[in-house]
């Protein structure tokens, strides 16, 4: 159990049933009355954001996240299939667990799997991934005072956006949270 007055960001509390990570929390004292914790909640399976004020004595269950390096196998077109590499058990996931999480993610990629009680919700990539680039229109010289990008699919089939120096067969470096280039490799 752990109450409101020692929250912290990156905390996992079980509310009603569900499961919220802190956010966001300040201790408010006002000149009258008694003080409370105004927090921002983050609800880790639907992943939409609730404010909620609590007293300070109040206490929570702390929920357990469990995050588990997992290799990336294949997908089959309905299950993404997943193995751990101490035990080499094997997980097939559909897509609603999954997302867009693995738009920049080649198959034998290593992955964190999240899950609290047993139940998988959510699917981490590495930060950064490299790629190469399948498809993209040919740049041409001189034409970059201005910053321009141009659409680059890679071999994961996701597309990003390049600078126009970047041709097809080279390798990028992208971050996966933001979905942008970093650099060529």
């Amino acid at each position: 159990m752990i109450s409101a007055g020692d929250f912290r960001n990156g905390i996992t509390i079980e509310i009603e049933g569900n499961i919220y990570q802190v956010i966001e929390f300040q201790h408010v004292k006002p000149g009258k009355g008694a003080a409370f914790v105004r927090t921002k909640l983050k609800n880790i399976i639907s992943g939409g954001v609730v404010e909620k004020t609590f007293r300070p004595t109040e206490k929570f269950p702390k929920a357990h996240i469990e995050r588990k390096d997992m290799q990336y196998l294949y997908s089959d077109g309905e299950l993404y299939h997943f193995m751990d590499v101490e035990t080499y058990d094997q997980i097939a996931l559909n897509e609603d667990a999954i997302g867009d999480s693995l738009k920049f993610v080649k198959e034998n990629e290593m992955v964190k799997i999240c899950s609290h009680n047993g139940n998988v919700f959510a699917v981490e990539p590495p930060l950064f991934v490299e790629l190469a680039i399948t498809e993209t229109e040919p740049g041409f010289k001189g034409d970059t005072a201005t910053g321009a990008t141009k659409p680059a699919v890679v071999e994961t089939g996701a597309t990003v956006m390049v600078p126009l120096f970047v041709e097809q067969g080279d390798v990028l470096k992208i971050d996966t949270r933001t979905g942008e280039y970093l650099s060529r490799v």
